[in-house]
């Protein structure tokens, strides 16, 4: 199974949340402090973070912020309130997706599937053995076996959520695709999913791979339906 580390400084949940986890067949590393947290991603090299938003030395975003600097790594954050503004902050900052606290095992064993499920080769949008293994559209090169994309020929650092809704839209050029759609398919999420995933992902992805993000070429917005990959 997979190595996650969990950085979360209330004892309680962490002792609890490592324990469900590791039932599950997890490797569980604890860290009790951003810096903590930093320092075991250098030591434990784990495949997935689960990130408290609220530490004592230093905020989540910061931490998360941090990782994404140098790792394209899973990040789940996870938060006491799943309509608080730390969530979109959350997200903006480069979080994959959320869990409200408390959270039951079974909602965290797939949650965790899922974001790591994003990170594998192989899961690159609608039938993916019709699509050609590697595109060109536009200044983007798209390496979708490789889970590599290129602009300009400069590889650009994706985040696992924001890799799979490249893969996704491109997949199929000029179609719409509405907000619960890509939260069903990109993020595995039933009815009750949260747009801001979406958007803030959409936010995050448009500055790696747009020239302008008011005026994107490549992951364009359909007012009052959803979003399409351009160009047409």
């Amino acid at each position: 199974m997979s190595r996650v580390l969990l950085i979360e400084d209330d004892r309680a949940v962490r002792e609890g949340v490592s324990l469900t986890l590791r039932r599950r067949g997890h490797e569980v590393e604890g860290a009790a402090t951003g810096e903590a947290g930093l320092a075991a991603m250098e030591t434990f090299r784990p495949d997935l973070v689960l990130l408290d938003l609220m530490l004592p030395d230093k905020s989540g975003f910061e931490v998360c912020r941090r990782i994404r600097a140098t790792q394209q790594i899973p990040i789940i954050m996870l938060t006491a309130r799943g309509d608080d503004i730390d969530v979109v902050l959350g997200l903006e900052a480069g979080a994959d997706d959320y869990i409200v606290k408390p959270a039951r095992g079974e909602v965290l064993e797939a949650r965790i599937r899922a974001v790591l499920r994003r990170a594998a080769p192989g899961d690159g949008g609608p039938d993916p053995a019709a699509l050609q293994p590697v595109e060109t559209h536009g200044d983007l090169t798209i390496d979708r076996k490789g889970l590599l994309v290129a602009k300009h020929g400069q590889d650009l650092p994706l985040a696992p959520s924001e890799m799979k809704l490249l893969l996704y839209l491109s997949a199929t050029p000029g179609r719409v695709f509405s907000r619960q759609q890509l939260l069903e398919h990109v993020w595995e999420h039933s009815y009750h999913g949260d747009a801001r995933l979406v958007d803030a992902c959409v936010m995050r992805l448009r500055t790696k791979v747009e020239e302008s993000t008011r005026s994107p070429k490549y992951i364009q917005t359909v007012r009052g339906f959803g979003y399409r990959f351009g160009p047409l």
